[in-house]
């Protein structure tokens, strides 16, 4: 794939994808994926097939409930907060059952991606950091699979852990689909956009299991093979952190071994995956010492790093927002940094 391939207009003229709605969650995959999931033990009991003018998979994380969860009462929510019926722009509230929406290549690589959207951890943007994000890199060649991960102050037992487990599951599952159908499991990247990268960031940073065996996907590696954090949020310590993430995910007063305990930068990184940053100095969300002190860290650890920082683009830009502006060239980035450790 070379950079520069990818189709600019699709993130505006493409219709999204459609987004499986709170509740039921019926899944929709094509009936030869189903086949073979069934085969492999990876389609859940419940699930549906069902035809869309944009057909797409939907693959539940956990085979019957998630784990901890029974404290938990919220009544998941999809909202959409888009003026404009001709494009989304929606947003996951209490997720209980945790899905991996696949958006397929014309034409595959051979390399998976798992996309974490953002939201502060109060809740997960579906389209802007996610659908949208899908189409463009599907639009490269890589199969895409997005995340919608619960959230860790619905009442999780594991709480701050919650999001993690469903992203450690998440990507075995991922890489599990990919040797089902003749991908390299080990050809595996994460992406991850500002609370997503937080989660991304603990996804290759811890080693350490948050959840028992469920299944013979939990065989497969939780940790990615490389590392994309769009304006992450990496610290959680002032002056720099993102206050509303820190409280979602701690609480209002964390102690300080908490607070250091979950911010990237005082992590230790050894034997990580390489991994990209991405920020806009004009931030003023997640300042950008946010992947200042991360990148610091990545390099200290001996872990392979690239880092692009632009002087405008704000905060949560995604794709759309960022059309006509320098740093609407990230996608070529990433293409070209991963097409260089050939992913």
């Amino acid at each position: 794939a070379r950079p520069g391939a990818w189709p600019r207009s699709a993130s505006v003229a493409a219709k999204p994808l459609p987004w499986p709605s709170s509740g039921s969650d019926p899944a929709m995959l094509d009936r030869r994926q189903a086949l073979g999931l069934t085969a492999l033990g990876l389609m859940s009991p419940g699930l549906t097939l069902a035809a869309d003018e944009a057909p797409v998979e939907a693959l539940r994380l956990w085979p019957d409930a998630a784990p901890g969860g029974e404290a938990v009462t919220v009544t998941p929510e999809v909202v959409e907060r888009s003026p404009d019926p001709a494009v989304h722009d929606r947003i996951a509230k209490h997720t209980r059952d945790p899905l991996l929406t696949v958006v397929r290549p014309a034409r595959s690589n051979g390399v998976s991606m798992l996309l974490i959207p953002g939201g502060g951890y109060r809740w997960a943007v579906v389209d802007k950091e996610g659908m949208d994000c899908a189409h463009v890199f599907a639009g490269m060649g890589y199969t895409c699979y997005v995340l919608r991960y619960r959230l860790p102050a619905d009442g999780w037992a594991a709480g701050p852990d919650a999001p993690l487990q469903d992203a450690q599951r998440a990507l075995r599952l991922v890489r599990a689909h990919a040797a089902s159908e003749g991908r390299e499991a080990d050809r595996t990247v994460v992406l991850g956009a500002s609370a997503g990268g937080h989660l991304a960031g603990l996804l290759g940073a811890r080693p350490d299991d948050t959840y028992a065996p469920v299944d013979a996907a939990d065989a497969y590696a939780h940790r990615p093979d490389a590392l994309i954090l769009l304006y992450p949020v990496a610290t959680l310590t002032d002056p720099h952190a993102h206050a509303g993430s820190r409280r979602e995910l701690l609480g209002e007063s964390p102690a300080p071994d908490r607070v250091a305990a979950y911010s990237l930068e005082q992590m230790d990184w050894a034997g990580a995956a390489p991994t990209f940053l991405l920020h806009a100095m004009d931030d003023t969300a997640v300042p950008v010492e946010n992947s200042l002190m991360l990148s610091a860290t990545l390099r200290q650890s001996r872990v392979p790093v690239e880092v692009h920082l632009f002087e405008e683009g704000g905060h949560g830009f995604g794709i759309r927002l960022i059309e006509g502006r320098p740093a609407a060239v990230w996608p070529d980035l990433v293409q070209g940094w991963l097409a260089r450790r050939g992913l």
